[in-house]
């Protein structure tokens, strides 16, 4: 209930967190684990826009033919 009230983090705010960590810490196995996250999270985005660019593509097809 209260859950509402809390103000949202800023987009893309996490990332610029991420992007600000001291890798330092992090053993090499660690970092490995890092990485393979990371480009599973690249692979996550670029499947998103392919997405939209293929909805777009459609809507616009169809926007077009009717014009």
């Amino acid at each position: 209930m209260f859950e509402d009230l809390e103000p949202r983090p800023a987009r893309g705010a996490p990332l610029i967190a991420l992007t600000r960590e001291d890798l330092d810490g992090y053993s090499v196995e660690d970092l490995k684990e890092r990485i393979e996250a990371l480009e599973a999270e690249i692979a996550r985005s670029k499947a998103a826009i392919e997405g939209k660019s293929s909805q777009r593509n459609a809507a616009d097809a169809l926007f077009n033919f009717r014009s």
